[in-house]
C-alpha cells in the first residue's frame, strides 16, 4: 500500500532559531523526509534565521551532518541530502534588535507570491519581539503563516497577553499553534475510529464506558532541558497542552462541518465542560511527584535535584502528575478521565485506554474463569497502533474456558510504509493552510483557565512534590488515586 503524494505550492519556510536543537533534530529532518517523498516543489526554500553570525555554506554543512547521521549511508541518501541542502539559506538576524532584518526582507521580497511560513523555534520570550519585527519590516503578506511552538504562555494571563501581541501582527487564520502530539498518525486515527465506524460511536458514552486513561510516560530525565523544565514542571510542560488535547479528541462531539474551526469548536466545548478542580479538591484529585535517584535500563541514574545541580535547590517542581478529571456533559457525566505523565518512568509510552463497562450478567459458570471488561488501547508511541481486547473461548476440549485476547494492529506492519513523523505532517499542513491539527487561541486560554487553579492550590499548600524512585511508575499516591475507585492503571501485561 502506498500513500498518495501531493506536491505543495511553492513556499519559503523561515525558521527563527534555525541553528537550534529543535530545528536540527526535528524540523530539518521532517522537511528532508517530505522532500525525499517528492512532496516539496523544486522552488521551495528553507531559511534559517540565527542571532549567531554564520554563512549559508556552513549552515548547509551543519544540517548535512545531522541528516547524514540519521540516514542510511548510501550514495542515494547522500545525493538526496545534497539536493535538499541546496534549499537551505542562513540569515543572521537578532530577534531583540533590527540587525540583519534587511537581508531577510530582500530574500523574501524576491518571491512575493510564494507562501511564507514563519516558524518560531526560539525561546518564548522572543515570540512577541520577533512578531513585531516581522510586521515592522513589512514581511507579512496575504499568504503568510506564523507557527508558534509551546510553551504558549505560563498561565492564562501570559497566554492571553501573547495572543493579543501576535494578534496585532497576524490574523487568527494565519496563526498555527503547534502541538506535535496532534500530528501523530494514531491521534488522527482516533477520529477515524470514532466517526468512520458504526461499531464504536454508539458506545462512546457514559452508558457503555467505565473510564478513560491517558498516559504519556518518559523514561528519560530532564537532560538538557533542565533550565526550562524547572520553571515549567509537568503540568505546564505536558498536561496543559498534550494531555488535554488528547482528552478533547476522546471526549468531543462529532463536528458539524468539515472545516478546521468546526473541529476546534468541539474541542473547546470539552474544555469548557471540564469540572473545575478547586483548592479543596486538589489533594484528593491530583498527585504530583519528583523523581529521586534510581535505576533505568539497568543503570543508576541521578535524582532530579542532582540534575539541577547548584541551579535551584530545593526545587518544588513536579516531574510527575496524576489527576482525575470529569467532563460534565450529557455524554460523559460520571465517567472519570485519569491523566498521568512523568519523567524517569519505567518505559517510554504514550497511550489512550478506553475501558468499557463490565457485562451486566454472566451466562457462564465459575469454571469458565473471570470475564474482563473490553478495552480499546490506542498507542501513540513508541509503536503506533490500535489494540482491542476481547473475551473468547480458549481453544480445545474440556469445557468453556474464557480468555482475553487482543485484536492488535501495528501501523507499520499493517500498511508496510514509512509512518511520517508528526512534524512531517504538521509542517506541510501549515503550507496547505489546514489548521485542523493546530490550537486556536480560545482553546489555549480555556486550557489554562482549568489548569491555573490547580497550580495555585499547589503553591498555596506549600507541600513539596511526593518523591518516587527513578524507574518506577511514580508516587504510591498515584496508584491510590485510581485504586480507591476500584480501578487500576493500565500497563503492559496488566
Amino acid at each position: 500500500m502506498t500513500s498518495r503524494i501531493i506536491v505543495t505550492e511553492p513556499f519559503d519556510y523561515v525558521v527563527f532559531g534555525g541553528t537550534g536543537d529543535l530545528a536540527r533534530r526535528k524540523l530539518m529532518p521532517a522537511l528532508y523526509h517530505r522532500d525525499l517523498a517528492g512532496q516539496l516543489p523544486p522552488s521551495a526554500r528553507i531559511i534559517g534565521v540565527s542571532h549567531r553570525p554564520g554563512s549559508t555554506d556552513a549552515y548547509r554543512e551543519e544540517i548535512g551532518k545531522a541528516l547524514t547521521e540519521a540516514s542510511a549511508r548510501t550514495d542515494d541518501a547522500r545525493a538526496a541530502i545534497d539536493r535538499f541542502l541546496q534549499r537551505l539559506f542562513l540569515v543572521t538576524a537578532d530577534g531583540r534588535s533590527d540587525d540583519g532584518w534587511a537581508e531577510l526582507r530582500v530574500l523574501l521580497q524576491a518571491r512575493p507570491d510564494s507562501i511564507r511560513a514563519f516558524y518560531l523555534a526560539t525561546a518564548p520570550d522572543l515570540f512577541d519581539q520577533i512578531c513585531r519585527r516581522i510586521g515592522a519590516h513589512g514581511l507579512v503578506s496575504e499568504r503568510a503563516r506564523l507557527v508558534v511552538e509551546k510553551p504558549f504562555g505560563t498561565d492564562f494571563a501570559s497566554a492571553h497577553a501573547l495572543n493579543e501581541a501576535i494578534g496585532h501582527i497576524f490574523h487568527e487564520t494565519q496563526i498555527y499553534r503547534i502541538d506535535h502530539y496532534l500530528g501523530k498518525e494514531t491521534v488522527q486515527n482516533l477520529l477515524a475510529l470514532r466517526f468512520a465506524n458504526a461499531l464504536f460511536e454508539p458506545l462512546w458514552n457514559a452508558g457503555h464506558i467505565d473510564h478513560v486513561q491517558i498516559t504519556v510516560a518518559e523514561a528519560l530525565g530532564v537532560g538538557q532541558r533542565v533550565g526550562y523544565y524547572d520553571t515549567a514542571g509537568a503540568m505546564r510542560d505536558m498536561v496543559q497542552n498534550h494531555l488535554m488535547q488528547l482528552l478533547c479528541l476522546v471526549g468531543m462531539e462529532p463536528r458539524s462541518a468539515r472545516d478546521a474551526d468546526a473541529l476546534r469548536d468541539e474541542k473547546l466545548k470539552v474544555l469548557r465542560s471540564l469540572k473545575p478542580i478547586d483548592g479543596s479538591q486538589v489533594p484528593a484529585l491530583t498527585v504530583r511527584g519528583q523523581y529521586r535517584a534510581g535505576m533505568a535500563d539497568g543503570a543508576a541514574v541521578p535524582s532530579y535535584l542532582e540534575e539541577l545541580g547548584e541551579r535551584a535547590q530545593p526545587s518544588q517542581t513536579e516531574t510527575f502528575i496524576a489527576l482525575k478529571a470529569e467532563i460534565a456533559n450529557w455524554r460523559w457525566a460520571g465517567v472519570p478521565f485519569y491523566l498521568r505523565t512523568g519523567k524517569r518512568l519505567p518505559e517510554r509510552v504514550s497511550e489512550i485506554v478506553i475501558t468499557f463497562r463490565a457485562i451486566p450478567h454472566s451466562v457462564f459458570d465459575g469454571a469458565a474463569g473471570p470475564i474482563s471488561p473490553n478495552r480499546l488501547v490506542i498507542r501513540l508511541q513508541p509503536d503506533e497502533g490500535i489494540k482491542l481486547e476481547l473475551m473468547i473461548k480458549d481453544p480445545g476440549p474440556g469445557g468453556m474456558r474464557l480468555r482475553q485476547v487482543p485484536l492488535d494492529m501495528s501501523f507499520s506492519d499493517t500498511f508496510g510504509v514509512h509512518v511520517p513523523e508528526a512534524y512531517e505532517r504538521l509542517l506541510l499542513d501549515v503550507i496547505r493552510g489546514d489548521q485542523t491539527l493546530f490550537m486556536r487561541r480560545d482553546e489555549v486560554e480555556a486550557a489554562w483557565g482549568w489548569v491555573d487553579p490547580i497550580i495555585a492550590a499547589w503553591q498555596a499548600s506549600g507541600e513539596p512534590p511526593r518523591p518516587y524512585p527513578a524507574g518506577t511508575w511514580g508516587p504510591s499516591a498515584a496508584i491510590a488515586l485510581i485504586e480507591r475507585d476500584g480501578r487500576t492503571w493500565h500497563e503492559d501485561g496488566a
